[in-house]
Parts: C-alpha cells; structure tokens; sequence
C-alpha cells in the first residue's frame, strides 16, 4: 500500500519502523556485555595492586637470631683474646699476639654491627619508616652501641695497656663501619652477606683443626721450601672451602627469604641474579673491609709487632698478604657459587615454538 497525502503515514515520515529500536537495543547489549566484563576483569587487578607493598623496603627473616649468634661470636673472640694475652709470659709475647688475634675481632666485629643494626631497621620498618635517611641514622647509632659495648668490656676485662687501647678502638671503629651497611634498603641481602659471612668465620676456625694433617698430605717436610709449598696449599684449600661455604650461605638465606615473602605476599617481588652475586661476594668484601680497618686502626700495633724481630716483620708482611689473598678467594668463589646455585633453580625459557600453540588455541 503506498502513501498518499494527506494519509497518517505520510504525515509522520520519521515514525520508526517497528522492530527497529529493539534491534538496535539487542545490538548495544553485548557491547555493554562486554564493558561490564572488561569492568569484572579489571577488579581483581586493581584488589591485587591494592595488595601489593608499595614499594616498602622487604625483611630480612631472622635478624634477631642472627644478632644473637654475631654478639656470641664477638664475646667468643673477645674472650680468647683476652685469655692468650694474659697467659703470655712477656710483654712482648703479649704484643705479637695481640697483633696476631686482632684481624679475628675486627671481623667479628665487623659482622656483630651489622647484624645488629640489620634488626634495628628491621624493626624500624616494621613500624613502617623506610625513609632512606632514618634507616642510615638508626644503624650507625645501633653500630655505635654496639662499638661502644665492646670497647668498655676490653679496657674493663683486659689489662690496661697501649694494646688494649689499640684493640678497643679498633673494634668499635669496626662495628659501626659493620653497622653502616645494615643501612642499605635490601635487606635481605645484606642478611644473606651477615649469615654467609658469620659462617666463613666460623669455618675458617673450625678448619684450623685441620691444618697439621693438610701440611702432611701435601708434603710438608724438613727442608723450608716444603713447608713454604705445604702452607700454600693449606691456604688455597681453606679460601677455596670457606668460598663455597659463604656462596652456599648466601644462597640459602636469600632462597629462604624469597619463599617467606612469597607466603606472606604472593605478589612480592622475588630476588634477581645481582642479588644472589652480591651475596655470594658479600664476606670476602667484608673481609677485604677489615683488613682496611686493622691496616689504619691497628697500625700501631702491626708496627710494634713487626718491629720485635726481622721474623716478626717477615712474619706480619706475609700474615697481611695472606690474609688480602684469602678475602679475594672467598669473594670470586663466593659470588660464583650463588650464581651457579641460583642458575640451577631457573627453568627453560620459554621459545616462539611453545607460544604459538596457545596463540592458536586462542585465535580459534
């Protein structure tokens, strides 16, 4: 039928045809579907960045503990000290051993005030202050404590003397330059360098029971030669063990670490590879560290001790020597061997060849 004028139909040309603002209604509602889903999509997100730490500084699991075991360590070191000293017959013995045990109570101290001001700012961020500045000022002021505690329990327990002087200025020097690098904002890293290194110390008295029969098993004999090749190799062997025993250490802690804060916070960041190399390294650069303290702190006393006799001089100059070669031996092997356990616990990468399957499944 067409339209005539004058008709209803011609005097309404735009009325819409019947069932076409249902259509249209039909064809805006799956776009509207679709930006409701969109929207569902997005608010789990948006919960799991609530969630996430807003880049608060992590924890380092067992601070406590570890201060503890390093406060053990430094009494332990402080009190064998003090009891080879006294039992020396001479005033000259006394200052060829105190030159002798003083490396051993700078690096216990060393890892005491660090230890120390890691659970210092430990806490401090747990009451959530991450300010950069706070956590420096909070450790160096725990390292101090802890410097100054040391320093008193020396001049009070040991006899009082220009040794005793040296020792207890030293050792709280060491502590708060220990304390200095709790201030770092990673601190589970600098618990894996506390641990690995409180370890190294450990195993490196511990190995002192074994060096008589490693001077035999690599020909030590009667000629000065022998014996200088025999003590070589008993060096090189307790660098290389102690650089596997800190590099394991490390990699242990951090792998701890990693699993609590997964428990804790699934979308917590996990620890990359400079993390587990920094670690590794992280007892022969403390080493190296106090050997800088004793070489400035301790000077007097080296040169005291080195001026008793030419074979004290001989004796201090390879000691120091020595000592440089193990610290470098426990850095590289340290640092390599949390690589290579941190490399082990990574999988295959994924390829093109495994993507494209998914790629299609999703095209379909």
């Amino acid at each position: 039928m067409t339209k005539q004028p004058g008709s209803s139909a011609a005097a309404d040309p735009d009325q819409p045809v019947p069932g076409t603002d249902e259509a249209a209604a039909e064809s805006d509602r799956p776009a509207l579907a679709d930006d409701e889903a969109a929207e569902e999509f997005q608010r789990p997100a948006v919960a799991a960045d609530r969630r996430t730490p807003t880049g608060g500084p992590a924890l380092a699991p067992g601070a406590p503990v570890l201060a503890l075991l390093a406060l053990g360590w430094l009494t332990a070191m402080l009190w064998s000290t003090r009891e080879a000293i006294s039992s020396a017959a001479a005033g000259i013995t006394a200052i060829s051993l105190s030159a002798f045990a003083l490396p051993g109570v700078i690096s216990a101290a060393l890892v005491a005030g660090a230890a120390f001001a890691l659970f210092g700012v430990d806490l401090l961020a747990r009451r959530g202050s991450d300010r950069v500045t706070l956590r420096f000022v909070a450790a160096i002021g725990t390292g101090l404590l802890v410097g100054l505690a040391a320093a008193f329990a020396i001049n009070l327990t040991y006899a009082d003397n220009a040794t005793t002087n040296v020792i207890a200025g030293t050792t709280a020097a060491a502590a708060i330059i220990g304390a200095a690098v709790a201030g770092a904002r990673s601190a589970p890293v600098v618990g894996a360098v506390v641990a690995a290194a409180l370890g190294t110390l450990v195993f490196v008295v511990a190995f002192s029971r074994a060096r008589d029969p490693l001077f035999d098993l690599f020909g030590a004999g009667d000629t000065q030669e022998s014996l200088l090749n025999a003590a070589k190799w008993v060096s090189r062997t307790e660098s290389l063990l102690a650089g596997l025993v800190a590099g394991l250490l490390a990699f242990a802690y951090l792998t701890w670490a990693r699993r609590r804060a997964a428990r804790q916070e699934a979308a917590a960041p996990a620890p990359r590879w400079p993390a587990y190399l920094l670690a590794g390294a992280g007892p022969g650069l403390l080493l190296l560290l106090a050997e800088v303290v004793l070489r400035i702190g301790g000077r007097s006393l080296l040169d005291l001790a080195g001026a008793l006799s030419e074979a004290d001089a001989v004796a201090q100059t390879s000691l120091g020597t020595s000592r440089v070669d193990n610290a470098i031996w426990v850095l590289f092997v340290g640092a390599l061997t949390a690589m290579i356990a941190f490399g082990r616990t990574l999988g295959p990468a994924e390829t093109d060849d495994d993507q494209e399957p998914a790629e299609t499944s999703v095209g379909r």
